[in-house]
């Protein structure tokens, strides 16, 4: 599995990552959670991304892996403690917060804290970001990022403070290719590509139930991506289109099924995209593309 230095941290970061929200969410025993973890670690992996309002993510992780703790990066996230949506940017919470994630990951320190969808507004306040600073202060994470979209996750590059931002790039979210990822680029910042399957929308016929498929299924069904009809290619292609954007250092990917880790790392044996594919589905997303179409927090 290839690995990438994760823009000026010392981080050399698996170019495929696990994301923990889908073991959280949907209700994964804790021995599922172990044999799928236990695989992907054997396979390369060496990031697991997770966030204290994924239901019980963090403490199935820290049953898990803890023991093995020097084989991987750790990441988390603040700011939503009592489930996504019910924010908390004071400082005194999000330290609280960062403290629960420690006890629950069973470790003394993460390598990552991230913001997670904080807002431009309470981001030019900088009292959330100096919390985090505090905790790297006391030992409890290395690093400090941003996860979100649009104008906030611009504003956390130009604010100079972050060290990393995870950001939705996709074949159905392509906002932060033009708005956010050239410039975190330029300054050197580590770049985690969230949602880089687009969660898999494509594959459902009609309009999923779920809120959380919809948006991408909509926009999917209007880009009518050829490839998308090859369900032999389609996680493959759109896989290998995030990782091709300049400036992605990781894709982190969730899944709830022990072994599909490493099938999908399998699918980048082909290394990146052509440029004929990316410009074709770049070009497709401009002819298409509605100014609505902002990246999905």
């Amino acid at each position: 599995m290839e690995r990438r230095k994760l823009g000026r941290t010392d981080m050399e970061a698996s170019i495929l990552g696990f994301g923990g929200s889908e073991i959280g969410y949907q209700g994964v025993r804790g021995r599922t959670v172990t044999r799928l973890l236990d695989g992907a670690l054997d396979a390369g992996l060496n990031v697991i991304d997770t966030a204290e309002c994924y239901e019980n993510s963090e403490e199935l992780i820290g049953k898990a892996v803890s023991g093995r703790r020097r084989e991987f990066y750790l990441f988390t996230k603040c700011g939503h403690g009592k489930g996504y949506g019910h924010a908390d940017w004071r400082p005194a919470a999000l330290l609280a917060s960062i403290e629960r994630s420690l006890r629950r990951l069973k470790t003394d320190a993460v390598d990552l804290v991230q913001l997670h969808s904080c807002s431009l507004e309470h981001l030019k306040k900088g009292d959330v970001i100096t919390a985090l600073e505090r905790a790297r202060e006391r030992g409890w994470t290395r690093y400090v990022g941003y996860s979100g979209d649009g104008a906030a996750a611009r504003y956390a590059i130009e604010c100079g403070r972050f060290d990393t931002l995870q950001t939705s790039v996709s074949i159905a979210d392509q906002e932060a290719l033009e708005l956010t990822l050239p410039l975190a680029k330029a300054r050197s910042m580590g770049v985690i590509a969230k949602r880089p399957i687009a969660n898999a929308a494509w594959t459902y016929r009609a309009k999923p139930a779920e809120p959380y498929y919809q948006d991408y299924w909509s926009r999917l069904r209007a880009l009518d991506y050829p490839f998308l009809r090859d369900p032999d290619t389609a996680v493959a292609t759109a896989l290998r289109f995030t990782l091709s954007a300049p400036g992605v250092h990781t894709a982190i990917v969730g899944t709830t099924k022990p072994g599909r880790w490493k099938e999908n790392a399998s699918l980048l044996a082909a290394g990146l995209l052509g440029r004929e594919v990316t410009n074709g589905i770049r070009t497709r997303w401009r002819e298409v593309a509605k100014p609505s179409w902002v990246g999905q927090i």
